[in-house]
């Protein structure tokens, strides 16, 4: 098929109609925060206090943060209604890892507390973590673990998110701990049993 330059325009003011589109829903997914209890609003608050960018990008995961401090959701979700439950949540998951920081955010401690965190807040708008039975028990158990430096609960929990998210979601190539920390269980073989240790 052979594109003429008019052909060309059109593409692109179909292109900048969807982004402008695009951009008018992510607007209102964003006020809708303020509706969804303490949670949604301290992480608009946080968005709005460091003037987080949120943006649509494709992506193999869901959603993401960024090292630049950006988050960025898949751009599927902009098919559905800017109050759906779980877009938001995803928002409530990326805002705790840009609170926790680089280490923490980079580890399997700061995605089982990110996890816990985006479950919690799905279950409080929809009642459920998820429709279907499977998922659903899966999302339970890892909602059982307890938040804690304890290694083998740390690997249970990695291969929970493996078995809700997929072999795709490569949390296995994290460490358990954040990197300083790891390097110092490595060095001593001593777990850090309280959370407050592990946030030091």
């Amino acid at each position: 098929m052979n594109f003429t330059s008019g052909d060309y325009q059109r593409l692109s003011e179909l292109k900048l109609a969807a982004m402008k589109d695009h951009s008018d829903w992510l607007e209102q997914l964003l006020a809708n925060l303020d509706h969804c209890g303490l949670d949604g609003q301290a992480a608009l608050k946080y968005l709005k206090d460091h003037r987080v960018e949120v943006s649509l990008r494709d992506q193999p995961t869901a959603a993401r943060w960024t090292l630049t401090g950006q988050l960025q959701l898949h751009p599927r979700y902009a098919d559905g209604a800017s109050d759906a439950a779980y877009p938001l949540s995803l928002i409530i998951h990326e805002v705790k890892h840009l609170q926790q920081g680089f280490f923490i955010a980079l580890s399997v401690y700061g995605e089982l507390e990110a996890w816990q965190l985006q479950f919690s807040f799905l279950k409080s708008l929809t009642g459920i973590y998820h429709p279907e039975t499977n998922p659903n028990n899966v999302i339970q158990e890892l909602m059982s673990l307890p938040l804690n430096g304890n290694r083998d609960t740390l690997r249970q929990a990695r291969q929970r998110m493996q078995a809700y998210a997929g072999k795709r979601y490569r949390v296995d190539l994290l460490p358990l701990y954040p990197l300083p920390k790891e390097l110092m269980f490595i060095l001593t073989q001593r777990e850090f049993g309280s959370d407050n240790r592990l946030r030091k």
